[in-house]
């Protein structure tokens, strides 16, 4: 290998200053970015130098898209040039409506598309009771699915999802979801030796026990098409770095009705004339919004502004 060549490279997991970059062969090595700052993620395409029997990240090249959160004291970067989200909720332990809407607004805001999988189908009446709150998502149009995840003995395999095989055929897809949901034995099924990559990726980056709280992207077949990236799971979505005049177009049922208000710069709360307003008193069963959406909406206005203003 050139010491001096730079080449093409995939980050496939990261820890701190250590990532694990996938070369156009194949081949996998420890790069480390050059200066202080560590700019790369994991689905970021590089340019890396070989160095002794490491790498240097010279260039992180161009991104289609980052999804990430932001609260008051840092950035959480998931992983960049996605296709597709999958957020995983479970019908136990109860999911949080705001924290799925979070999610869904840092998708829509970086043109990624998201798609909300149901996990414990099994569990007749919770899911029930869970998928009916999930109905206001399908009515804007997102894309639904209900999982029954099992751990396995033998190889994994997803026959009883063909669904969920179809979505995920030929893209690269952020797993993201709360502890409990089943994000796990997702992965497990999907990646027969995905323990066996992690342990291998945490003895490499010499990241020990926080390797849970790290980002790494699995390959799901044997041609590379199709990735999977599992990721931290999380209590908090800090949403920053999204302005809060822009947030009613990041909710496609409250966006539905912004060109009905009287006034440009409306922020849906108290103006006269406001087509967001209008549409709340007519409710969902009328093609509105319902009260429990725009409570989330008028809570994170309020959150989002506070830390401008």
């Amino acid at each position: 290998m050139s010491h001096t060549a730079v080449q093409n490279g995939l980050v496939i997991a990261g820890h701190g200053r250590h990532f694990w970059v996938e070369t156009t062969d194949g081949k996998r090595i420890i790069c480390h970015p050059r200066g202080k700052k560590s700019q790369a993620v994991v689905g970021d395409l590089v340019l890396w130098q070989a160095s002794e029997d490491e790498g240097t990240i010279e260039k992180v090249l161009p991104r289609r898209n980052l999804f990430y959160r932001q609260d008051d004291v840092r950035t959480k970067s998931f992983a960049a040039n996605l296709d597709q989200v999958l957020i995983l909720i479970a019908a136990e332990p109860e999911f949080s409506e705001s924290q799925l809407t979070r999610a869904l607004i840092a998708a829509e805001a970086q043109r990624i598309t998201p798609i909300i999988a149901l996990n414990k189908r099994d569990l007749t009446t919770p899911f029930e009771r869970a998928w009916q709150r999930l109905g206001v998502y399908r009515d804007m149009g997102y894309q639904l699915i209900a999982l029954a995840l099992k751990p396995r003995s033998g190889p994994p395999t997803l026959e009883d999802d063909p669904v969920l095989d179809r979505l995920l055929a030929g893209k690269t897809t952020l797993v993201l979801g709360p502890s409990g949901a089943g994000k796990s034995t997702l992965i497990n099924r999907l990646i027969p030796d995905a323990r066996v990559l992690t342990n291998a990726i945490s003895t490499a980056l010499n990241a020990g026990k926080h390797t849970t709280t790290s980002t790494t992207l699995y390959w799901v077949d044997a041609e590379k098409t199709t990735a999977v990236i599992d990721s931290p799971g999380f209590q908090e979505f800090g949403l920053q770095h999204i302005d809060p005049m822009h947030l009613a177009s990041l909710m496609p049922d409250i966006g539905a009705h912004l060109a009905s208000c009287k006034f440009y710069n409306c922020t849906h709360l108290h103006e006269p004339g406001c087509g967001v307003i209008a549409a709340l008193k007519a409710g969902p069963a009328a093609h509105g919004i319902s009260s429990a959406r725009y409570k989330i909406y008028s809570e994170l206005f309020a959150e989002l502004s506070q830390s401008r203003y």
